[in-house]
C-alpha cells in the first residue's frame, strides 16, 4: 500500500507541482494572486458564461462546483504564499482575499439560485 501511494504522490507531484507548493505557500504571491487567482478565475469566468449563454445546465451547475472548489484552493494558496512578500503586499493580499471569498461566496450562492429557479421551471 505504502508503495502506490508514493507512485500516487509522485504522479501527482509531476502533474501538479507548482499548484502543490503554492497549496503550501512556496511560490511568490505574484505567480499565485496573478496567474492562479485572476487569470484562471477569468477562464472559470468564461467558461461559465459560454455554458450560460447555450443553456448548457449541467456544465453550470458542473461550473459552480468547480469554481467553488477552486475558490476555496485559491484563497488558501494566496493566504499562505503573501507570507513570502513585503509586508504591505502580504497584508494587501489577505484583505483583498478576504473579499475576494465574500464576493465569490455571494455570486456562486445566486448563480446556484438562478440555476436551481430555471431547472424547476418557475
Amino acid at each position: 500500500m505504502g508503495m502506490m501511494a508514493t507512485g500516487t504522490t509522485s504522479i501527482l507531484q509531476r502533474l501538479f507541482g507548482p499548484e502543490l507548493r503554492a497549496w503550501r505557500g512556496e511560490r511568490g504571491l505574484a505567480i499565485v494572486f496573478w496567474g492562479y487567482g485572476v487569470f484562471a478565475s477569468l477562464l472559470l469566468i468564461v467558461l461559465h458564461a459560454t455554458a450560460l449563454q447555450l443553456d448548457q445546465r449541467a456544465a453550470q451547475q458542473a461550473m459552480i462546483v468547480i469554481s467553488g472548489l477552486y475558490t476555496a484552493w485559491i484563497l488558501v494558496a494566496i493566504w499562505r504564499c503573501a507570507r513570502n512578500a513585503a509586508p504591505h503586499w502580504a497584508v494587501l493580499a489577505r484583505w483583498l482575499t478576504v473579499a475576494w471569498a465574500l464576493n465569490a461566496a455571494m455570486v456562486l450562492l445566486f448563480l446556484e439560485i438562478e440555476l436551481l429557479i430555471r431547472v424547476w421551471g418557475r
